[in-house]
């Protein structure tokens, strides 16, 4: 058996590449406060970086129509967008350490739970667009993280073993995922404590103090120093 290596690095989005929890969370606030039901903060960190089918069960329970749900996913997304479009903030130290990967060759994909329209707008308001090599969403699986779904349909898109991939979350769930699905993680503390994400197998308050040279030390954690 080969040496595992690193050939790819997936990425989370919300939380890790943006800065976007307070529209998701103010969208949400609204679509439960209309039917009478209370979320608050705690409720979302708790629930950021699942799918919305997770989001609006928790809120609405499970008795709630297809005809119901796609109006809620809809007009939640509609009220996300329209708040994300005019103020997209990049958080420290991913769009420097997505184009170093870019510019030493090394396969990166988007793999999150957000909708593609949502993914879209964040990557060309950035305006990078053209540094990943797939994009997987949400609605490609047919189950949300902690479901390693997603992470091993990205892998398989960019042609990348899982053992040769490392995932960046900042999400509880996200990182359960990666785990998973057989990858090393480095998850960042921008949504959770550092001791709610002790599974991944680095952790960093920010993005700016991780380079190359880490994500490739995660496979060859011996030669490190």
């Amino acid at each position: 058996m080969s040496e595992s290596r690193l050939e790819a690095v997936l990425w989370d989005l919300d939380g890790v590449i943006a800065d976007t929890a307070e529209y998701h969370y103010q969208a949400w606030v609204d679509i439960f406060g209309e039917r009478g039901v209370k979320f608050n903060r705690e409720d979302f960190m708790r629930l950021f970086g699942r799918r919305h089918d997770a989001i609006i069960k928790f809120g609405l329970g499970d008795n709630i129509s297809r005809e119901e749900f796609n109006a809620i996913t809809r007009k939640k997304q509609a009220d996300y967008r329209r708040r994300v479009a005019d103020n997209i903030i990049p958080l420290p130290g991913a769009i420097e350490l997505i184009k170093s990967l870019q510019e030493q060759g090394i396969k990166s994909a988007i793999a999150s739970s957000a909708p593609l329209e949502n993914i879209e707008i964040i990557i060309r308001g950035l305006h990078i667009e053209n540094c990943f090599d797939t994009i997987v969403c949400g609605t490609e699986v047919a189950e949300g993280k902690p479901s390693p779904q997603i992470f091993l349909l990205a892998a398989e898109k960019l042609g990348a073993p899982a053992g040769n991939c490392a995932v960046i979350e900042d999400a509880i769930a996200g990182v359960a995922a990666a785990k998973r699905a057989g990858m090393k993680c480095v998850a960042v503390t921008n949504s959770h404590p550092r001791n709610s994400l002790k599974k991944a197998d680095l952790i960093v308050s920010t993005l700016e103090s991780v380079t190359i040279a880490d994500l490739v030390g995660l496979f060859h954690p011996d030669k490190v120093g």
